[in-house]
């Protein structure tokens, strides 16, 4: 046996990077992965990941390139960490769960609780227990149907999944939750993507980005607008580099330097071995936070000008006039824009937006990428609507080379709202679903997950169902999100890892240990694979290879069939027990109620599988008007008081989602410590702190509730003027629960309005047990 500490905290801090992987991205994925499992493990995972006939990285879901075009090493440095953490030798066992209580376990770090490996086998924490102890499968689900068949209503109980779930999982899951009777399908989505959805939705008549990985290859012009593809989605900058290659240009726009946008070191290209790689940012745009409305809104202005100058020579009038609706609105509105205005809100002189806009005017093709730095913030729907405003201008939207592209975080969380995990689904699916299996799914709409902890918190939700993911840590106000966990009756977490959700329960609690991608997974039927949907609509299998972590483990889909059998009773229209058997069944019944699924059985079997038709590609806009819709969008910034600063929570570069592997974010050149504030110098200056002082951070919200991040320490980086960042998710327990984006109930994690106080000294605590010291299962041979 052995042991596992937290790495010690002991922060130094080196100069930002201005380049992102070769070598040491190389060096760093190799030295995390033989630290999780053996030479051959590492070796037979990192040559299947992303293959035609291996399986999908769960790290993100950034598309690969077609089969043919593949690199045999066709992976990132975060997506090598990522794998062979999931495919890792350690094992979490019963004996484990007898030595640690439920109450040490909350104490651990997020980093303790992951490095401790893979779950084995289903636990029970019963009421009033203080340990979990062993429950086999069928007394472990027929809990849980007990408890969902007992409810008042079908709407106390959630049914939550990230972007982990396969399309096949994900699909029985909302027709379980469908059939039992609720919409209540809160998802990772919610908390991330939804500004997305609902400004695209509203604009061009579907929630998804419109371009392929070609389409970024041969844009005259990319915007890459708050993200960090070089720590989120590396594979990213090999297809900006192609477009660098190409003769497009890139222009980057963050509250904060990212290495990966500067210069891009290609790890399997000589050049970027030893050479000096590939700059990456024509021009870098480094805006204030939540400034990008204003932006948008002043490069609308100005090219609007610019066809006043010469007209009919910068707007598409053809696409306007037969494609668009609402044009004369949106242009009167864009024209009102005030300079002081812009400049105020964004921190950029008109001379750089004015050098954006002769980008603009120089390129035919024109994409715009964004990520969580847009949709976090309370007008990130409005700030997309204009960026469609922008592009539906000049006509880049539905040809080659052109349209947006939000990216996506998770490597099927497209897939996943694809298949109907989503509280609000059209009609038109919910009437496919009951023709298909002689029910009436509910019409009413179900819980987000903002509104699911609501639920929680207030009585009306008792029983929380976790598909992958870890809920209390991804999710904003983690002491009032974790308190109304705690109110549940049952939470029962379906997970490959043990992570902080395991530590919050219920008044009964379950872990049910599952099949991680890299697993090989056998039915009665045979040997199974599944299937995933990326941010660019691909459709494609996945087949893991490694033998399971357990022989007790089961699949997701395994899970849900039988959990659903128990509780709803035997069905010929619903045939659990033949989907459990044979994944192929699962994907005929999908073809019958997905558009674009047609077929799917033959389609995805081919190298690469298929891409879903995207009806703006072909003009034609699922809008009332039938038209894309130009959007009237009112100024608004975010009001920051003197004294204050606004933060964003991000991830560190080695992270994935709520885990971090280690203390590090090597390219921001923070070492050894997490709890730590990025604030510009001057800032410092201005709120009389010293760099590295020791700092509280308090949030400030209008219900007057103190939510308070303890000991940061301010490290002076080269952020934007009133701006800070610092990682989550210890710093979820500022984001109020009612700090939520219009229209779509996002959290608001880039816009988090804070003061920095000296920290308060720490307290001297009655003894308490030491934290957990960790044991861990022996490597199997």
């Amino acid at each position: 046996m052995s042991t596992i500490e937290d790495p010690v905290d002991d922060l130094s801090v080196t100069p930002p990077k201005t380049w992102a992987t070769g070598v040491p991205a190389v060096a760093h994925a190799l030295e995390y992965s033989l630290s999780q499992t053996s030479v051959r493990r590492t070796a037979l995972t990192l040559l299947n990941i992303n293959q035609t006939k291996g399986f999908d990285c769960p790290g993100c879901a950034w598309p690969e390139p077609a089969p043919g075009k593949r690199h045999l090493n066709e992976y990132c440095e975060n997506g090598a960490k990522h794998v062979n953490d999931e495919a890792t030798s350690r094992r979490v066992t019963a004996e484990f769960f007898r030595a640690h209580s439920i109450a040490e376990l909350g104490r651990a770090s997020d980093y303790w609780l992951n490095q401790q490996g893979r779950l084995t086998e289903p636990m029970v924490k019963r009421p009033g227990a203080s340990h979990y102890e062993p429950i086999d499968w069928d007394e472990a689900l027929g809990l849980i149907a007990d408890e969902l068949r007992r409810l008042d209503s079908p709407d106390e109980a959630l049914f939550y999944t990230s972007g982990r779930l396969n399309n096949e999982a994900a699909f029985l899951l909302q027709l379980f939750a469908r059939a039992y009777g609720t919409n209540n399908l809160p998802d990772c989505s919610n908390m991330c993507h939804e500004s997305s959805g609902v400004a695209l939705q509203e604009t061009l008549g579907i929630g998804k980005g419109s371009v392929s990985l070609d389409d970024i290859h041969t844009a005259d012009l990319i915007f890459v607008v708050g993200q960090n593809p070089g720590t989120n989605h590396p594979r990213m900058l090999t297809a900006l580099e192609e477009t660098k290659r190409n003769g497009g240009r890139v222009i980057a726009v963050n509250t904060l330097p990212e290495a990966g946008l500067i210069r891009f070191k290609h790890p399997q290209k000589a050049r970027g071995v030893v050479g000096r790689g590939t700059p990456i940012a024509d021009q870098f745009l480094h805006i204030r936070a939540g400034g990008d409305l204003a932006l948008f809104q002043a490069l609308n202005r100005l090219l609007l000008e610019a066809e006043d100058a010469a007209p009919g020579t910068v707007v598409d009038h053809a696409f306007v006039d037969s494609h668009t609706t609402g044009f004369a609105d949106f242009a009167a509105r864009a024209r009102e824009v005030c300079w002081d205005d812009v400049r105020a809100a964004t921190g950029l002189s008109r001379e750089e937006i004015e050098e954006v806009r002769d980008r603009v005017l120089a390129s035919e093709k024109v994409i715009v990428c964004w990520a969580m730095g847009l949709t976090q913030h309370k007008h990130g729907v409005p700030t997309i609507r204009e960026i469609v405003n922008f592009l539906l201008l000049r006509g880049n939207v539905g040809r080659p080379g052109a349209g947006v592209c939000p990216v996506r975080g998770h490597s099927n969380v497209q897939g996943d709202r694809t298949m109907g995990v989503w509280e609000q689904m059209p009609k038109e699916f919910l009437d496919a679903l009951g023709r298909e299996f002689g029910f009436t799914p509910p019409a009413r709409h179900g819980l987000d997950s903002v509104n699911a902890i609501r639920a929680m918190r207030d009585g009306d939700a008792s029983v929380f169902l976790g598909v992958a993911g870890n809920f209390v840590r991804a999710t904003p106000d983690s002491d009032v999100t974790e308190e109304a966990m705690r109110r549940c009756r049952l939470t029962a977490h379906i997970s490959t890892k043990l992570n902080r959700s395991h530590a919050v329960c219920g008044e009964t609690a379950l872990i049910l240990p599952t099949l991680g991608r890299s697993d090989r997974d056998v039915q009665a039927g045979g040997e199974q694979f599944y299937t995933v949907e990326d941010s660019m609509s691909e459709v494609h299998a996945s087949r893991g290879k490694l033998p399971p972590a357990s022989p007790h483990l089961l699949s997701e889909v395994a899970i849900i069939a039988r959990l659903a059998r128990r509780t709803l009773g035997s069905d010929p229209a619903i045939p659990w027990e033949e989907f459990e058997a044979d994944y192929g069944t699962i994907r005929d019944r999908i073809a019958r109620v997905v558009p674009g699924f047609e077929d799917f059985n033959a389609r995805v079997a081919r190298p690469g599988g298929f891409r879903l038709p995207n009806p703006v590609n072909q003009g034609v806009f699922r809008t009332q008007s039938g038209k894309a819709v130009f959007s009237r969008n009112a100024f608004t910034m975010p009001d920051i008081p003197e004294g204050h600063l606004l933060l964003q929570t991000l991830r560190s570069h080695d992270q994935w989602n709520t885990v971090p592997y280690a203390m590090n974010d090597r390219y921001r050149g923070i070492h050894n410590a997490r709890r730590v504030v990025l604030v510009n110098p001057d800032d410092l200056e201005t709120l009389g702190l010293a760099d590295r002082a020791v700092v509280d951070l308090v949030s400030v919200w209008r219900d007057g509730v103190e939510r308070r991040a303890e000991r940061f320490v301010a490290v002076a980086y080269p952020a934007t003027r009133g701006s800070a960042a610092a990682y989550y998710p210890e710093t979820n327990v500022l984001v109020p629960l009612d700090s939520v984006a219009d229209f779509s109930n996002t959290p608001t994690s880039k816009s988090v309005l804070v003061r920095l106080e000296p920290a308060r000294p720490p307290e001297l605590p009655a003894p308490v047990p030491a934290p957990p010291t960790g044991v861990v299962g022996a490597r199997p041979p």
